[in-house]
């Protein structure tokens, strides 16, 4: 699996990848009226191209499969972020994050913010997120709940290692 950016030749298998895990995984938490006001049966509701463009998008490719992807606005807002039924708690998803991560700490950002599914809740909370809220939330006529969730980011500052004569590292930090 290689974790890529976005391109545009991509935007109708994230769009299937989209609606097909909504449908089949977020479906346990959300009926189905909800389900398919998510995710219409019209992929055509958002234009992909154009918004996976305006975004950093990480896309988990797997021999030409992709079988996740997920998006970073320069705000730091985590806007869509799916992985495929078949590829679910197997390290996908946060190979995905990572990406996303370490783009937002290049960019200089301070903190990272989603509004996750039930569904999703758990993922972002393992990978260091806290809940600000939960909120509910109206699309196509229908209202769910989601939660507000942040992740402060901590800039790594590189520290000066010199080696020692038996080949152990020595970190000198300035007091």
């Amino acid at each position: 699996m290689k974790i890529r950016l976005f391109r545009p030749q991509d935007a109708a298998k994230i769009a299937q990848l989209f609606h097909d895990t909504v449908h089949e995984i977020n479906i346990r938490d959300y009926s189905l009226s909800q389900v398919q006001a998510w995710a219409p049966n019209n992929f055509d509701f958002r234009n992909w191209v154009e918004v996976c463009l305006s975004r950093y998008v990480y896309v988990a490719d797997y021999d030409g499969m992709i079988i996740g992807f997920g998006e970073l606005e320069l705000n730091g807002h985590i806007d869509c972020f799916y992985c495929h039924k078949n590829y679910q708690r197997c390290g996908v998803g946060r190979k995905i994050y990572q990406a996303i991560e370490k783009k937002a700490l290049e960019l200089g950002l301070k903190s990272l913010f989603t509004e996750a599914s039930i569904t999703a809740k758990p993922f972002f909370q393992s990978m260091g997120f806290s809940v600000l809220e939960e909120q509910q939330v109206s699309r196509r006529g229908e209202t769910f709940i989601n939660y507000r969730m942040e992740k402060k980011l901590h800039q790594i500052t590189p520290v000066e290692t010199s080696y020692s004569a038996s080949g152990h590292p020595n970190i000198n930090q300035e007091d």
